[in-house]
């Protein structure tokens, strides 16, 4: 460690930065814009190739004839690579930043800027605007195209449903820490006592998937559950309204409801 370098600081020389270079595109999100070329150029899926990888080097790619280049590249370097491209008669069709797509003036004329409005989700979780570029609309420089925003955003959402995560909720007869964090944020007072709780880690309901109380919990007597029902009444209706469709609540196995029987 160098003087006056924290621990942390040291760490972090060593952790991978991801960057907007990496920006690894997800599967239906290329299978989209794949299906796409296909159908507006003729090409066949065979024909398409993918030379950008973690730690790749595109120009010593070996580029078979007749192959064509459908791939997210490094937007750093997206002019050179256009470049490189362009003087070796390799058609391309590349993902770009839409804001910035039409900044590389050494390449501007030679192309064209499918310009969409596509807010893809990366798999790093960068979300830039992305529109593409290709060498194989001769005499077009630049046009808007619906069509390929649409398709790139259907396959966008797809992918942001299948990566959010599942809401938890308990019954009444629980009580965590983020649930008393938000009565304070709201105003509501409610007090918990040894005799009306014990403490859980988990409920029977959550062995099976392996699942457990974020932070620990409490389970609550009968009476004290009501109380903390109607606390939870008083702040959440709204939220559980909108969420409720999408809420897994946890129940109370016969056991835990033994063991409520005891308390209070």
């Amino acid at each position: 460690m160098a003087k006056g370098e924290t621990y942390e600081q040291f760490v972090e020389k060593f952790e991978t930065k991801l960057t907007t270079d990496d920006c690894y595109t997800p599967e239906p999100v290329y299978e989209a814009v794949a299906g796409y070329v296909s159908e507006r150029y003729g090409i066949p899926r065979s024909d398409m190739v993918r030379p950008f990888w973690p730690g790749g080097d595109y120009r010593s790619f070996d580029y078979r004839p007749g192959c064509c280049v459908v791939d997210n590249p490094p937007f750093s370097i997206l002019a050179a690579i256009q470049r490189f491209y362009l003087d070796r008669g390799i058609r391309f069709f590349l993902f770009a930043p839409s804001l910035t797509c039409l900044s590389a003036r050494s390449v501007a004329m030679e192309v064209n800027h499918l310009v969409c409005d596509c807010g893809v989700v990366y798999e790093n979780g960068a979300n830039p605007k992305t529109s593409f570029v290709t060498n194989m609309d001769p005499g077009t420089v630049m046009e808007s195209y619906p069509e390929l925003t649409r398709r790139v955003e259907a396959a966008n959402r797809a992918v942001t449903k299948a990566r959010s995560l599942p809401r938890y909720g308990y019954p009444p007869a629980v009580a965590t820490a983020a649930m008393f964090q938000r009565y304070a944020r709201h105003g509501v007072r409610l007090v918990v006592g040894a005799a009306d709780c014990m403490h859980v880690s988990r409920l029977d309901a959550q062995r099976e998937s392996k699942k457990g109380i974020f932070g620990g919990g409490l389970l609550l007597s009968k009476g004290k559950a009501a109380e903390h029902s109607e606390a939870a009444d008083a702040v959440d209706a709204a939220r559980l309204a909108a969420e409720g469709a999408a809420t897994i609540v946890w129940e109370l196995s016969d056991r835990e409801v033994e063991l409520q029987e005891s308390l209070g």
